[in-house]
């Protein structure tokens, strides 16, 4: 026997999770950056550029994802 929990928006649940996974990039890459320089890296070490890029990346990916705006009527 089947029970039916309800209604699932797949498109809804895609978006909620492709900003989730943006914003979960984002921290990956500050965290990279942070644990870079605090182990002594300096601003050109490879641990902060792919950390910079993978926060950068992670923040576009999150601002693209946002929902479109209508255009007002002229």
């Amino acid at each position: 026997m089947r029970r039916s929990i309800g209604c699932v928006n797949a498109a809804g649940t895609y978006a909620m999770t492709q900003r989730a996974l943006s914003l979960l990039l984002c921290v990956v890459g500050l965290v990279m950056v942070v644990s870079t320089l605090a182990r002594g890296g300096g601003p050109l070490a490879i641990g902060v550029i792919v950390g910079v890029m993978f926060a950068v990346l992670g923040a576009a990916r999150f601002w693209l994802a946002r929902p479109a705006e209508a255009e007002p009527e002229r």
